[in-house]
């Protein structure tokens, strides 16, 4: 498989109206789903985020099962992609921001699985923080919605310091993410390691993997927490480490060049999210 495959609205197509309010305002939501043995990974919980999104944005949505059908449909004709499903609120009926009974577009695209050097996952990713912050807006807070803007810029900084991945910041100075991943850090307490990651309820993306994270260290009675993180906090951890849907967990090796070693506890995670992402439907 070298090229993208398409689907719009269920039905296979290559093009999509330039009226599309996705296109003039970033209208709508997305997500990007890992499919391995011709199955999409984590499926329900990709779309149960984008339902939260949709009813927050009052975006239109086609009923999940259709949604369901259309990326399993995509997922099996390959072994091994990338899915990406986008739903924004349709073509414009006039100009200007005001809704008037948009009937809303829903996008399936296949990827194919993107080449990546496995030594990631075993030695850790080096990191930088970015220049680029987060606005900081709670009615968005946590949707993963079609403005990336933000994170294309952080991405492409010019920097010196060589990276997988770059770290951001809020507005306010709270340490949020990555461009493309969410952050855990370790530290201890009392001897006992803990797990924290940022609080996401004024910016970021509220990630799948995330997701599961905090809900396999709980199972397992690992201190976990989502709390408010500063750069001192990451610049104390013992251990960090980045998630999400593709990767799954990449240790840190390095941040803005100073070294940091993959850790027992997130040695002991990525052991553990082997047979979930096995899972038919984790």
């Amino acid at each position: 498989m070298t090229a993208a495959a398409v689907w719009i609205n269920g039905e296979r197509a290559e093009s999509l109206s330039a009226l599309d309010r996705g296109l003039h305002y970033g209208d709508g939501v997305f997500e990007t789903i890992a499919c391995t043995h011709g199955r999409p990974r984590l499926l329900s919980l990709h779309l149960a985020r984008l339902a939260l999104g949709c009813a927050r944005l009052r975006l239109p949505a086609p009923a999940a099962q259709r949604l369901r059908a259309g990326i399993e449909q995509a997922a099996a004709q390959a072994d091994r992609s990338i899915v990406k499903l986008l739903l924004t609120r349709g073509i414009a009926v006039g100009r200007g921001y005001g809704v008037s009974g948009e009937q809303g577009s829903w996008l399936v695209i296949r990827y194919p699985w993107p080449e990546e050097d496995p030594a990631l996952a075993r030695a850790g990713v080096r990191v930088r923080t970015a220049v680029t912050r987060l606005g900081e807006n709670p009615a968005l807070a946590g949707l993963k919605h079609l403005n990336r803007l933000e994170q294309i810029l952080a991405r492409n900084e010019d920097t010196a310091v060589e990276a997988e991945e770059a770290l951001m910041l809020s507005h306010s100075g709270k340490l949020i993410s990555g461009t493309m991943s969410n952050v855990f850090l370790v530290d201890g307490v009392g001897g006992r390691l803990r797990l924290r990651t940022p609080d996401l309820a004024l910016c970021g993306v509220a990630g799948v993997m995330r997701r599961v994270l905090l809900r396999e260290a709980a199972r397992e009675g690992i201190p976990v927490s989502e709390c408010p993180l500063t750069p001192a906090d990451l610049d104390a951890a013992a251990e960090v480490f980045l998630t999400n849907a593709r990767i799954g967990i990449w240790p840190v090796r390095s941040i803005d060049g100073r070294a940091l070693a993959p850790g027992p506890l997130t040695r002991d995670l990525q052991a553990r999210l082997v047979p979930l992402l096995e899972a038919p439907d984790a």
